[in-house]
């Protein structure tokens, strides 16, 4: 499956799984799909016959709110049956509102509180390097998870340890709960910050272009980490809610959803 055609279902799916139990962050969602859909279309070695394989790449969604955009992939990819889907956020359901990896074959961790998926992820590459094995560890932060102290340890520990086994992309979407992040806590000059931690950086400057993110992920590692920063849209392939910090919280209902619907099938065609 191409990966254009993986985000259009990835999004197809978001809206109907936020809209069916009035969950959250579909903004959040839609600016990591394209991302998620580049990384499992295209990037990273793993199989839905062998979801536990050894040698198997891994991906952490650290910003675990944005799980849906997961399980709708791993659906797509053939982890587990599609119709599972619409358990997503049910009393009882393994599809729990952050991601979560208990019982979902294809998730490595379960994550929500922001900066410990990030940190596990550099575990698990650390892991790799002491047993010589040869898997990829990929990690998406949002940006305004960057305030988390956790994340600047895990960039420290990855230098100090040569992590070149290990991606992180920054879902620069410009936005996280409360506001715009350069209001509510300046992070610019982001890509300074991470190269002064010892990070290889490359900035996407549209991160909801796939050849631009195949073309950034695919690059020949250095010695050291790499941190890709990606500038996204949050809301994007929603027109009214691109953009938009409603959106973060918002569940789209009534006309809502039947624009958000409407417009995603128009661009199937």
């Amino acid at each position: 499956m191409k990966s254009e055609e993986l985000a259009w279902k990835i999004r197809r799916h978001a809206i109907d799984m936020v809209h069916a139990t009035h969950a959250s962050h579909i903004g959040a969602i839609l600016s990591v799909t394209d991302i998620v859909a580049v990384l499992y279309a295209d990037i990273m070695n793993v199989d839905p016959k062998d979801p536990n394989k050894a040698d198997r790449d891994r991906f952490v969604l650290s910003k675990g709110h944005a799980g849906v955009a997961v399980y709708a992939a791993l659906a797509e990819m053939g982890f587990f049956p599609k119709e599972n889907l619409d358990l997503y956020y049910r009393d009882g359901s393994l599809y729990s509102g952050h991601v979560s990896h208990i019982g979902v074959p294809g998730v490595e961790f379960s994550t929500g509180s922001l900066g410990h998926g990030v940190a596990v992820a550099c575990g698990m590459a650390m892991a790799a390097k002491r047993r010589n094995a040869y898997y990829h560890v990929y990690a998406v932060v949002g940006d305004g998870e960057c305030n988390e102290g956790v994340v600047w340890e895990t960039a420290l520990v990855a230098n100090q340890y040569q992590l070149d086994n290990f991606t992180v992309i920054v879902d620069r979407n410009g936005m996280q709960a409360m506001g715009n992040c350069e209001e509510l806590m300046r992070m610019e000059p982001l890509k300074e910050k991470w190269t002064s931690f010892g990070w290889d950086v490359i900035e996407v400057e549209n991160g909801n272009d796939h050849d631009q993110l195949k073309k950034a992920l695919k690059m020949p590692m250095t010695h050291s980490p790499r941190c890709i920063i990606a500038k996204t849209v949050k809301g994007k392939g929603v027109s009214f809610m691109e953009n938009q910090l409603l959106w973060h919280y918002r569940d789209p209902q009534g006309e809502y959803y039947d624009r958000a619907v409407l417009e995603l099938e128009e661009q199937k065609k």
